[in-house]
């Protein structure tokens, strides 16, 4: 909002976001110098709450920033112990061996963990070492001086739905530094903005998505193998889309299972939801949660292009790191170690150019060590199998991806880099060329719907702010979604956000925006790009106890 008399706050860096990346850079940087002032914004109401992952970590990038992790108490504790990979059919399952997998494929070494629970702890490492951390303060707004960023906006509550100030009105604060580093997770809405003002993506394949779906149970004590980690692909999905699901065994005799859609799919009659409700009616799912009980559920977008797809991560006054990035490594499911070592990177090009009064510039130190480094050499291995299942579907891609993970074991490619094609929105089919999917309905035993599961991810965003889901056109839905694509909004979403209501004046398009976990599938998949997410209002959101 132009013309507001916001006060300001002056620091070295500048973090945008509480998860690994952000809180690695925070931590690296006061390891390097303890004066240096930094802090981190973070929109949920506490560090942790929005933090969604799997999660398997491999400890490579806690051990590079925190080596002593392990004494210092880190929730690193419930080691892999069993790997399991299978194809499953409807009503049974083939078990895939685990050696003719390539080595960076085994889990020997890594941990089943809850991200929101290690964030909290490196919140924790953090602080002691004098970084400033501020909860339930969303970054709304970049800060410009000339072309480079030198801040953002936070802390802005109080404005009416029709976004003009309201009685309660608080302007925020604009907090600048000497560098900006944005570790929003995937598609943030100020990396989005970055991206976008900077070309950022010039020359590169266009990113790609995942949907993940979560959900933790607590299961019955004679079923539960700690340490055990499943991985499966097949039905329930077949040839409608790429995915799969983990079943990881955490400990407390909880269950962590969920499911990923990725979103280049084309029929948009697919409701990635009801795939995962249905998936836990297959036999082998459904013996194991048997008397068990769901006591948490979320969902976040993953950023899947990997190597080919990462963005330009510098520009002028700030960096990109972890998701906002996009350093997944796809067929691991494994992110939070890069993430780490985005963080760490970044923060050691930053203490190189502040120490030699370089303020400002473009940290091409942080991007060559991110392509080059850890990071780099872990997608680079790994760049293919992500176009290759686009290309030649399951089966094959198993097999040529296995080929071309094993020959990069030895440091080439037959196969070279493969770009992706569209983006995910694009991909959408008309909805007149493929045929409507039939789900069951939820049994409210092992398969809930959406809104009574999304209770689950203590979700709440206070109804008198204005929308964070915004339409670029609001006669978009109605006029062509719904024609063309049956309005796939309706079924994306993880959370029921968004309804076509038939009234007497016709079909109208509604945004419950109450409901949003903030994963930003629609941001990513509606096929004419017309609806922007926005960060709401500080502490809005999910609330994750441990996810």
């Amino acid at each position: 909002m132009s013309g507001i008399e916001r006060e300001a706050m002056e620091y070295d860096v500048v973090i945008v976001g509480a998860g690994p990346a952000g809180l690695s850079a925070a931590i690296r940087l006061k390891q390097l110098d303890a004066e240096l002032n930094v802090v981190v914004l973070e929109k949920g109401s506490e560090v942790g709450a929005h933090i969604l992952s799997g999660a398997v970590l491999d400890p490579s990038g806690l051990d590079a920033l925190i080596p002593d992790w392990k004494d210092r108490g880190a929730p690193v504790k419930v080691q892999v112990t069993k790997d399991n990979f299978y194809m499953l059919g409807q009503a049974g399952q083939i078990r895939v061996p685990n050696w003719p997998m390539p080595p960076l494929m085994n889990n020997h070494g890594n941990y089943i963990v809850s991200m929101a629970n290690v964030c909290r702890w490196m919140a924790e490492q953090a602080e002691a070492l004098g970084v400033e951390i501020f909860p339930g303060m969303a970054a709304s707004e970049l800060v410009h001086d000339g072309d480079r960023v030198k801040g953002v906006v936070a802390g802005e509550f109080g404005k009416n739905p029709d976004g003009t100030p309201g009685d309660s009105y608080e302007p925020g604060m604009e907090l600048h530094g000497k560098y900006v580093f944005l570790s929003e997770g995937v598609r943030g809405s100020l990396s989005k903005e970055v991206m976008a003002k900077y070309d950022l993506s010039k020359g590169k394949s266009p990113q790609k998505f995942g949907l993940g779906m979560k959900e933790i149970w607590e299961i019955d004590p004679e079923k539960h193998r700690e340490g055990t980690v499943t991985h499966t692909m097949g039905w329930p999905l077949g040839k409608n889309a790429g995915g799969g699901s983990f079943i990881y065994h955490f400990e407390n005799n909880q269950v962590l299972i969920g499911f990923v859609v990725h979103l280049n799919y084309e029929n948009p009659h697919l409701y990635p939801y009801m795939e995962f409700q249905r998936f836990k009616h297959h036999p082998m799912v459904a013996e194991l949660l048997e008397g068990g009980k769901r006591v948490a559920y979320g969902a976040r977008a993953i950023s899947e292009g990997g190597y080919q797809s990462i963005p330009k991560v510098v520009f002028p006054g700030g960096a990109l790191l972890g998701c906002s990035a996009g350093l997944v490594n796809v067929p691991r499911i494994k992110g939070n170690h890069n993430a780490m070592l985005s963080g760490k990177a970044a923060a050691e090009a930053a203490h190189a150019a502040i120490k030699a009064g370089r303020e400002g510039d473009e940290l091409t130190a942080y991007e060559t060590e991110l392509r080059n480094g850890p990071v780099g050499r872990d997608l680079k291995k790994v760049r293919n199998v992500k176009p290759m299942w686009s290309r030649y579907g399951l089966t094959a891609s198993l097999a040529l991806g296995g080929l071309d993970m094993w020959t990069n074991t030895l440091g080439f490619s037959v196969f070279g880099t493969m770009g992706h094609g569209k983006t995910d929105a694009a991909a959408t089919g008309k909805a007149a060329d493929h045929k409507p999917i039939d789900y069951p309905r939820p049994d409210g035993k092992l398969s809930f719907d959406r809104l009574t599961n999304v209770a689950y991810s203590f979700t709440n965003h206070e109804e008198s702010q204005p929308a964070h889901l915004t339409l670029k056109d609001a006669a978009v839905p109605i006029r062509v979604n719904l024609p063309a694509y049956a309005e796939p909004a309706q079924r994306y979403c993880p959370a029921g956000v968004y309804e076509v209501v038939q009234k007497d004046s016709g079909p109208e398009f509604v945004i419950n925006f109450q409901n949003c976990v903030h994963c930003k599938t629609c941001d990513i998949k509606d096929p004419s790009q017309n609806i922007h997410w926005v960060t709401p209002q500080g502490g809005d959101g999910p609330n994750y106890p441990n996810m």
